[in-house]
């Protein structure tokens, strides 16, 4: 029986192995490379850059975001968006500010922002989907993100609360 249990120990480790390397390998990956030239309908001049990478959990229910920005000034907010490269959709997902976060004021490189996606953040048309509904649209290439900048004045011929030129989008892939 000593010589079974024994027999037993390497066969129950690989099996562990495999399952462990089974949910790792279940995992997706997504990014965006942001810049001014992919916003809608005007592409804009600017300097400033970004990456957006995601990682939905090997169960579906999560989806890990970071959000690195380069050369931009006075980030003000970041939003997922539904919708092809060509046009402009609903925001469905507040990435920044979240949390008491506020707008950054001046230059900034570096991580705006990184957390946790669930369907309970979820807005706009998605609210209340499954989380797994917004990873379809992220499959079918139908997801973008914008960054919106806000030095505090209003753009010539615009109303208060309306975002200056300066943001940077990317469409996730």
């Amino acid at each position: 029986m000593f010589t079974t249990r024994r027999a037993l120990i390497p066969l129950v480790a690989a099996a562990l192995a495999l399952a462990a390397f089974s949910l790792q390998a279940a995992e997706q990956s997504f990014t965006a490379k942001l810049n001014g030239a992919a916003d809608v309908p005007d592409p804009i001049k600017t300097r400033a850059e970004g990456t957006l990478q995601l990682t939905v959990s090997a169960d579906g229910k999560s989806i890990a975001y970071k959000l690195t920005l380069n050369d931009i000034n006075n980030p003000s907010q970041a939003n997922m968006h539904l919708g092809p490269a060509t046009m402009n959709g609903p925001q469905v997902v507040d990435l920044f500010p979240k949390h008491g976060e506020s707008q950054k004021k001046g230059e900034f490189n570096g991580v705006l922002c990184e957390g946790t996606i669930t369907a309970a953040d979820l807005t706009g048309s998605m609210q209340g989907s499954s989380l797994s509904d917004f990873i379809d649209e992220l499959k079918a290439g139908n997801t973008y993100v914008n960054v919106h900048t806000n030095d505090g004045v209003d753009p010539p011929n615009s109303g208060p609360g309306d975002y200056r030129l300066g943001e940077i989008r990317g469409q996730i892939k």
